[in-house]
């Protein structure tokens, strides 16, 4: 076996040893045996009661993450683009599993692969339900003088919810955090496995809508509502649980398909109470059961405050090309293969600095590659401040080095302005991007034939992917695909979205490959006339001292320095933890009459310290010229 197959081999073993501890935890097994052993063995006064599950529960995976990031750079350094394309074959293994078989709503498209595993994680919130409710009918005590059996097992089961509910949040966070290396480590990006984190949202609602309603019905039926305020000293807090239950229902219904499509903006900006609802939810369930979901909680909150810090900044706008049918393209400048250390008067004041010139020194430059079909987000403040769109990137990281291109259709009213100001003769425009993101391989360069069949500016993705069997056809002994690309557009107009098929610099390579396109005009039923046709419009932007290009971005292209962040923040939380516990919160529990309260316990739990800091090297360019534009052959039929 290879070093690349042992190091896989120690993830999956990991992984499964830490799913055998959610598998084994609800059982008599764990309660009776394990827990009473661990905790023997692994409680300190550093770390209290919370060293089981931080061991068991946060520390597999916080290690697949950290390790996973150095596994992932040195597999991208060793993997030959010349055989690119046999690594990707291996992907046919798995082709059948990854077919559709399931293509209805609520579920959207689904795999034979994807069905299969979440037919195993419901059975394993069944089987944890199930020996919750075995382990607590067998040992089922009464709360209060006079109460019902059923009573108390209506509390039970409505408790046992939460604890399912619990399990769903330990894998919530995964599908979109953007920069982690778990996703990548068997073949996921964020963008293709949202719709996890959408049927883990919808289930863990509906599991602790569950557990509350069947609360609020127990202490009505007991004569207990006053519990339901209660903000419990040493134990758990019911109004923290209500008031994040509060929070969680407008997130809910608002990421109801029917109306997300409607009031996206509602929904957008709704879902930003996450940050307080997760506080309140920490205060509910309390410490022990926070480490057992940390790892998606902490993975996530590093790649959101990393991607805040890159959406910060200014990006150089180079250049936009305006399309008479309402389309445009920007072009960003972005930092080649230079290396990448970040300003020096941010990073003197955090440890990042350390780490960053040691990588840097050691492991060469931070280059910003990005596969075919990845997508930008884009803002521009003259337009809305809080307005984040995202585009997919047309142009090609091998071939135009110093530039990135989205193409934006004017479809809406935040894009009908950008391209009002666009042609109001501006001569600068700030903008702020985040990305790009995107897939993980070319996975389409291993076909010997393309069929791209799209509609209107459906085209975008296709731009990129010509763009790149562009560049692949300069390597020796490459194969170069047949493409036959069919369009539909609306009207005539809409033809001149071929012109960007080349990038603004232009090149002839575009003749040597097979590419055969069919363009249909579905509105129009006679052919308009040669004048009619306007030319495309280029508009130059003066660069600014304040942009600064778009730069390499933790993940995919700077997974040493993610991973160095991962571990030594993790390893400045269990500090900043055993501190606490330690000349805290340990000598008054122990040395005096007090009990230091519950809630707070768990905000310190949950406050993690970060000093990260991240800016980007900023670089002007002065504009390239254009290059007369190689022909190419189109066939058009129009509607009759």
């Amino acid at each position: 076996m290879s070093s690349k197959g042992m190091v896989r081999a120690i993830f999956l073993v990991v992984f499964a040893v830490w799913l055998m501890i959610w598998v084994m935890l609800p059982t008599k097994l764990y309660k009776n045996t394990w827990t009473p052993n661990l905790e023997t063995t692994l409680n300190s006064t550093y770390f209290s009661g919370q060293g089981t599950n931080l061991l068991l529960f946060s520390f597999p995976l916080m290690f697949i993450a950290a390790f996973g990031c150095a596994y992932l750079h040195f597999q991208n350094k060793s993997t030959d683009s010349s055989n690119h394309s046999k690594r990707l074959g291996l992907d046919s293994v798995t082709a059948l599993l990854k077919r559709p078989v399931v293509v209805m709503a609520p579920l959207g498209i689904v795999s034979a692969l994807e069905l299969t595993f979440a037919s195993m994680f419901v059975a394993l919130l069944i089987w944890s339900l199930a020996n919750y409710l075995h382990v607590s009918f067998g040992n089922l005590h009464m709360h209060k003088e006079g109460e019902k059996i059923w009573e108390a097992k209506l509390r039970s089961v409505s408790l046992r919810l939460g604890y399912i509910g619990n399990i769903c949040w330990a894998f919530l966070f995964f599908p979109i955090t953007r920069g982690s290396s778990v996703l990548p480590l068997i073949g996921l990006t964020s963008e293709s496995s949202i719709k996890y984190h959408i049927w883990l949202g919808h289930l863990s609602n509906i599991l602790f809508a569950a557990h509350t309603i069947g609360f609020i019905i127990y202490w009505a039926i007991t004569n207990q509502m006053a519990e339901m305020v209660e903000w419990s000293k040493t134990w758990v807090s019911n109004v923290a649980g209500v008031i994040a239950i509060v929070i969680a229902m407008p997130m809910w219904v608002t990421s109801l398909p029917q109306f997300r499509r409607m009031k996206f903006e509602l929904f957008f900006y709704t879902h930003h109470l996450y940050f307080p609802y997760i506080f309140f939810y920490v205060l509910h369930v309390g410490d022990a059961y926070f480490c057992m979901i940390l790892p998606g909680i902490f993975l996530f909150l590093i790649d959101r405050y990393l991607r805040f810090l890159q959406s910060r900044q200014r990006t150089a706008l180079l250049s936009a090309r305006l399309l008479p049918c309402g389309l445009l393209e920007l072009n960003f400048s972005k930092t080649p293969g230079h290396y990448n250390y970040p300003a020096i008067n941010m990073l003197k004041s955090s440890y990042i600095f350390m780490i960053s010139a040691v990588i840097n020194l050691f492991f060469g430059p931070s280059r910003l590659y990005y596969n075919p079909t990845s997508i930008l987000f884009v803002n521009v403040p003259r337009i809305s401040k809080l307005q984040w769109h995202p585009f997919t990137v047309s142009s090609n990281c091998n071939m135009e080095t110093d530039e990135l291109s989205v193409v934006i259709k004017c479809q809406g009213s935040w894009s009908h302005k950008l391209y009002k100001e666009l042609g109001s003769s501006l001569d600068r425009l700030q903008v702020s991007t985040e990305g790009p993101y995107g897939p993980n391989s070319s996975h389409f360069l291993r076909h010997e034939c393309l069929v791209l069949v799209s509609g209107g500016s459906g085209i975008t993705p296709f731009i990129s992917i010509i763009r790149e069997i562009i560049f692949q056809i300069q390597k020796p002994n490459f194969k170069v695909p047949r493409v036959i690309m069919i369009c539909a557009f609306k009207n005539s107009a809409d033809l001149a979205m071929l012109d960007l098929l080349l990038p603004i610099s232009g090149t002839p390579q575009i003749s040597q490959i097979q590419l055969q396109i069919e363009a249909y005009i579905t509105r129009e039923e006679e052919q308009p006339m040669a004048e009619a046709h306007k030319p495309l419009q280029t508009i130059w932007f003066k660069p600014s001292p304040l942009d600064s290009p778009i730069s390499a971005t933790l993940g995919p292209n700077n997974w040493l320095w993610l991973g160095a962040i991962i571990s030594s923040s993790f390893l400045m939380f269990l500090l900043l933890l055993g501190i606490v516990t330690r000349y805290y919160i340990y000598p008054i529990d122990h040395n005096t009459e007090q009990i230091y309260h519950f809630s707070y316990r768990n905000s310190n739990t949950s406050n993690i310290t970060r000093g990260v800091a991240m800016v980007f090297w900023c670089r002007t360019r002065k504009p390239s010229p254009s290059v007369p534009r190689p022909s190419y052959q189109c066939s058009f039929w129009f509607k009759t």
